[in-house]
This record gives C-alpha cells, sequence and structure tokens, in this order.
C-alpha cells in the first residue's frame, strides 16, 4: 500500500525495476569475474574460484603428494575447493545481498 491510499507510479515502478534487473547484472558480470582463493592443510592445496563458484585453479605443493597417501591429498583438495567456494558464497552475499533487499523496497508492489 502507499501512504495516502494513492495508486503507485507506474512508470516509476518499472523505472526501478530495470534499475535493479541492470544492477543484478551488473553484479553477476562481476562477480564471474572476480576470483578468490581457499586452501587446506597450512596452505599445501590452495584453489581459485570465481565469485560465481566456477573451480579455476588448483595448486597443489609437491609436500602434499605421498604416493602412500592419495586420500590426505583428495581430502585437502575437497576442503580447498570447499574453502574457495565458501568465500565465493560470501561474495556472492557480499555483492547480491543489497540487491535482493532493494526489490523488497519496490511501493506498491506488496513486496
Amino acid at each position: 500500500m502507499i501512504p495516502g491510499g494513492g495508486q503507485p507510479n507506474m512508470q516509476q515502478l518499472l523505472q526501478q525495476a530495470q534499475k535493479m534487473q541492470q544492477d543484478l547484472a551488473r553484479a553477476q558480470q562481476e562477480l564471474a569475474a572476480t576470483e578468490v582463493d581457499g586452501q587446506a592443510g597450512g596452505g599445501l592445496v590452495r584453489a581459485t574460484v570465481t565469485g560465481s563458484g566456477e573451480l579455476r585453479g588448483l595448486v597443489i605443493d609437491p609436500r602434499a603428494v605421498d604416493p602412500e597417501d592419495t586420500e590426505t591429498l583428495a581430502d585437502l583438495i575437497v576442503a580447498a575447493v570447499q574453502a574457495a567456494n565458501d568465500n565465493a558464497q560470501q561474495l556472492q552475499q557480499a555483492k547480491l545481498g543489497p540487491l535482493a533487499q532493494g526489490m523488497g523496497g519496490l511501493p506498491g508492489l506488496g513486496f
């Protein structure tokens, strides 16, 4: 509802929605271009992902490679990728969170 009981200005609402859509698309492009890292084993394994979660790189320190214990290496890789993805999710929340909150502020749409 609009304070005072008037009708919402549809042109203004449309402009606000279009701006938010443009801002969201821009933020998503920035996320896809931004890289974040995660590491495990004190830095023995490092993973790089984009802000949108695409795995871009994996660096394994030779000291982490033990032919007799490949399970530990696999665990370190999984942990590094998960840490990088956690960082990507935090970045997503920082970039997209304010935009999502703005969508709830459109007067007259009942959000």
